[in-house]
């Protein structure tokens, strides 16, 4: 879309912006700001290889913000802050297609594949074919509708024929854009098929704040797109980061005296014109290719790299590459004659619902879980799912002794899809939800705005006192290794660990003697529960499991006080005042610490060394690594990885997960491998070892 020229131009002026001040960026001329906002928004969501900073696209969409409320004259329907609306939708309208959205014939292996070609070189007359080929994704179809360059409409795919109006929905979606520079194509007015989805990241990560907040996790990225679609409040849909490929057109109306371009004489010709207007199309995945033979070939080569992929896909489309030849052979009324779907392996099976057991977590939070005839689904064995929660059991209608169908994508978990009533015998018994909790008896409770039965004895219920020893061990929380699951487990039935400061008092001698246990390991434990006295603040306020608070929310609350108990004496209002705290996670963090049993277990934890103070670094206050971006490889002599992080973070700086054009430093340790070698072909990232590390952020040499 934006060749090196005009790269380099957009790149000049943004850095011009970044470093004049607001109100020189709040003079400037409306439409370059938006330019350049353009340009960042197509960088990161489409090329995802962003050239600023987060911090720094916001300070320039501000700006923009800023100006067009002055002066609201100046705002058009394409700007970028024209994106988000603020008020919730009331329906969604029924709207015709331009052309129906028809099904797509299915293949499952290759001589279906063949039979497919065979009957198009009959149809066509021709001995050979040239097939365009590409992923099919799964989410949830679109249909689009530009007018004159600009978005006009939305919809879903409906019955093929009427679909739902989500325009104001897919206006959220960033990498759809709001328009595009169609009539430099001749075109007046054009629909355009695709896909919306969620990819495997943006949906675990969703996943996790659903759960922290004592929601339901969702099944796959799939039903997550769906669903996010006709989601009534914008800002939301906005939130989920969902992304759109658009891979068809189907129907154009060109300007008065302008004849097709030539980019629209085949398919491939129409996905790279897609990409370079600005759309995620397949461009980067589609392959031509000549004959079934070798469309065959690269099927089941793609088939073996799909859990590589950051979206989940369900097979390939094969289709006729030249558009004239897709009109010869036309369609039926269900389907194109000129396209194929090839279906990968299926990721599904049946079993046998056996029983199901009610297992309590740290919070309270009673799952069931369903016990199944072990059945192999995506190279998996799988004898356990979550039913999660009393109404997802009562939606998927599941008694003991059904048949069942389950489903695993990707390294997604296991999910009931439906049971199969019409097979049952009689025999078949209802799920009975307990009244209790089946560990300690206490009685459960339900709010009505959750859908989730909890045991409310926390300090005495057994298994929740287990589940937040072994959160409080974790990696991402005190990170003592040596303690893991089953570990705690069988320390807490013999006796010798109760209670979370019962970590600091273990019986090591006792230990030394146990089968599987010696010296050394025993030492190792002990050296990582010491170590674990030193970590900040912050990680201990998240290994504490309280309800709803994530890692993110742990760093923002420990930046609030100088010493932990200091939240014993804040209200539920000023606590909202701190940066990602609404009023539920508010509310729970002054019950634990209004909680005279929390209280004495923190104490407890500091006369045994822990850090309850916040020890902010000196240099933090200056901030002096803020938007700057650094990723560590090799092995560090000096600093253990996550300490080296967590300095960064201290000091403003953030980590990246890979080497990309967005890093700023590459820290080199021993054993440096392919981060080293990559990041040496981008002229822009800066790569140090670990001194000159410490000597940027002031800390002494060990």
């Amino acid at each position: 879309m934006y060749n090196k020229e005009q790269t380099q131009h957009l790149q000049q002026q943004t850095l011009s912006f970044l470093n004049d001040s607001d109100e020189h960026i709040e003079a400037a001329p409306v439409n370059l700001l938006r330019q350049v906002l353009r340009f960042h928004e197509y960088r990161y969501y489409i090329l995802n290889d962003p050239l600023i900073a987060d911090a720094e696209y916001d300070r320039l969409y501000k700006a923009l913000e800023k100006i067009e409320q002055q002066q609201p004259g100046l705002i058009t329907a394409d700007s970028p802050t024209q994106r988000v609306s603020k008020g919730l939708i009331k329906d969604f309208p029924k709207v015709q297609h331009l052309v129906p959205m028809l099904s797509l014939d299915n293949s499952y292996n290759a001589p279906d594949l063949a039979d497919f070609d065979r009957k198009a070189k009959e149809l066509s007359g021709l001995p050979v074919i040239a097939y365009c080929v590409e992923p099919k994704f799964d989410g949830a179809s679109i249909s689009l509708i530009y007018e004159n360059d600009l978005l006009v409409r939305g919809a879903t795919r409906g019955d093929g024929v009427v679909g739902d109006d989500i325009t104001t929905n897919i206006r959220q979606i960033r990498s759809v854009p709001l328009s595009a520079n169609f009539s430099a194509y001749g075109i007046q007015q054009i629909e355009i098929r695709g896909e919306v989805l969620m990819n495997k990241d943006h949906f675990k990560a969703y996943n996790d704040l659903l759960e922290e907040k004592g929601e339901n996790r969702l099944a796959n990225p799939r039903n997550a797109a769906a669903g996010s679609l006709r989601i009534k409040d914008p800002r939301e849909v906005n939130r989920r980061n969902l992304e759109a490929f658009l891979y068809h057109i189907s129907d154009i109306t060109l300007l008065p005296g302008h004849h097709a371009s030539p980019a629209l004489e085949t398919h491939s010709g129409s996905l790279k014109m897609l990409w370079e207007l600005g759309f995620r199309s397949p461009e980067n995945e589609k392959k031509v290719l000549t004959g079934i033979d070798e469309v065959i070939a690269y099927c089941e080569a793609f088939e073996k790299q799909r859990d590589t992929l950051p979206y989940e896909i369900d097979g390939m489309v094969i289709k006729v590459n030249e558009v004239a030849v897709q009109e010869k052979l036309g369609m039926t009324t269900h389907h194109p004659r000129w396209a194929i779907a090839y279906k990968f392996k299926a990721r599904q099976g049946t079993s046998k619902l056996r029983a199901v057991e009610f297992q309590v977590g740290r919070t309270g939070a009673v799952t069931p879980v369903a016990k199944i005839d072990p059945v192999l689904v995506g190279g998996v064995t799988v004898g356990s799912i979550s039913l999660h929660n009393e109404e997802y059991i009562r939606e998927k209608n599941l008694r003991i002794g059904d048949h069942i169908l389950i489903e695993r994508s990707g390294d997604v978990i296991p999910q009931v899809v439906k049971s199969f009533p019409e097979l049952r015998t009689g025999e078949e018994t209802p799920i009975l939800f307990p009244v209790s909790c089946p560990v300690c008896g206490y009685p459960l409770e339900k709010p009505e705005e959750e859908a989730i039965w909890r045991c409310n004895n926390s300090n005495h219920c057994p298994a929740q006192i287990v589940e937040r020893i072994i959160h409080f061990n974790s990696k991402d929380a005190m990170d003592i290794r040596g303690l893991g699951d089953a570990i705690v487990r069988k320390f807490y039935t013999l006796g010798y660990l109760k209670d979370i400061p019962g970590i600091y008092h273990l019986p090591y001698d006792i230990i030394r003697e146990m089968e599987g246990f010696g010296n050394k390991s025993v030492t190792n434990l002990q050296l990582a529960i010491e170590a674990s006295k030193k970590q900040p603040l912050h990680r201990l306020i998240y290994a504490l499991g309280i309800r709803y608070i994530g890692e993110a929310t742990a760093k923002a609350l420990a930046q609030r006080v100088e010493h932990l108990l200091d939240f014993t004496t804040l209200t539920i209002e000023e606590l909202q005042e701190t940066e990602d705290v609404g009023p539920k996670v508010a509310e729970s963090v002054y019950q634990f610490f209004h909680n005279a049993e929390n209280i004495q277990m923190l104490k407890q934890l500091e006369d045994i060394g822990l850090q309850l103070k916040n020890k902010k670094k000196e240099l933090h206050s200056s901030n002096n690594l803020s938007g700057q971006t650094f990723l560590f490889t090799g092995t560090l002599n000096q600093l253990k990885r996550n300490v080296a992080e967590s300095i960064v973070e201290e000091n403003g700086g953030a980590i990246l997960s890979g080497v990309s054009s967005k890093l700023n430093y590459l820290v080199v340790g021993d054993d440096a491998g392919s981060k080293l070698e990559k990041a040496k072909k981008i002229a822009t990232i800066k790569i140090i070892n670990e001194e000159e590390f410490l000597k940027m952020v002031g800390e002494p040499e060990k």
